[in-house]
């Protein structure tokens, strides 16, 4: 079952969700309103030179010279 983020079009309240089809009816838990508007989750995978590599929100966006590693980027720090 995914785990979605939402925020409440009615309050704003950002809040995640458990859905079991993408038909399923979300309410947000302040508001109770149903007008919710499904969010692009803060981390992802990122596949680079054959390795994977993950990203959160908040650790920098990779520019064209990154190479996995320790040392990072000194460019755009990813």
């Amino acid at each position: 079952m995914p785990l979605y983020e939402y925020e409440c079009c009615g309050c704003g309240k950002e809040f995640e969700e458990l859905v079991r089809n993408a038909e399923e009816r979300v309410e947000c838990p302040k508001c109770g309103k149903s007008d919710v508007v499904r969010k692009l989750s803060k981390f992802a995978f990122k596949c680079e030179g054959g390795s994977m590599r993950t990203t959160a929100g908040g650790g920098g966006s990779a520019c064209s010279t990154c190479r996995p590693g320790p040392s990072g980027c000194s460019s755009c720090g990813g």
